[in-house]
């Protein structure tokens, strides 16, 4: 790989996390090549918030448990560091604060799919992203990705990926 291949490599974490009925939060963050191509995968146990948390942390709790527990402690456990990490789930951007790299969130599905150059969002491949208020310097490295992420690139895919990841790990425990 020559240095010009390696400059151009952007490291893409697809973190999300899922709540399921009796067993409490799961997450995964899968981390891939500005191609899709996976490069390291993890998970976590379930996550079952207690009858206090949930009362005392509110509309807040998912945003906590998915974004502070889950998210943090994958991205502190993976072997290769994302350049960015890309979410489904909004309240997953409130992980940013906790993290020195970016955090984007996905538009959802039918949502307007038009970047605004003055606003937190950006396109990357066919989709477009935000982010959290207060870390517009993170457009920076987004725009940079722009660059060698594949303008076809539909960037819904892997977390498709990694939610098979999670139903199959949570069969085989």
């Amino acid at each position: 790989m020559s240095d010009h291949d390696k400059r151009a490599e952007v490291k893409i974490g697809f973190l999300t996390a899922v709540e399921i009925t009796d067993l409490g939060f799961v997450g995964g963050l899968l981390v891939t090549n500005q191609l899709g191509r996976p490069l390291e995968f993890q998970c976590t146990a379930p996550v079952k918030p207690n009858r206090a948390q949930v009362i005392l942390y509110g509309p807040t709790l998912a945003a906590y448990v998915s974004g502070e527990l889950i998210g943090r402690t994958l991205i502190e456990r993976i072997g290769i560091t994302p350049d960015l990490v890309l979410t489904e789930r909004a309240e997953i951007l409130q992980l940013r604060p906790h993290l020195a790299i970016p955090v984007a969130c996905l538009n959802p599905v039918g949502r307007d799919e038009t970047a605004d150059e003055h606003s937190l969002t950006i396109r990357l491949g066919r989709n477009v992203v935000r982010l959290l208020e207060g870390y517009q310097t993170d457009l920076q490295p987004l725009r940079e990705a722009t660059r060698v992420i594949p303008a076809e690139a539909d960037l819904r895919e892997p977390f498709q990926r990694v939610g098979e990841a999670l139903k199959e790990t949570l069969r085989a425990a």
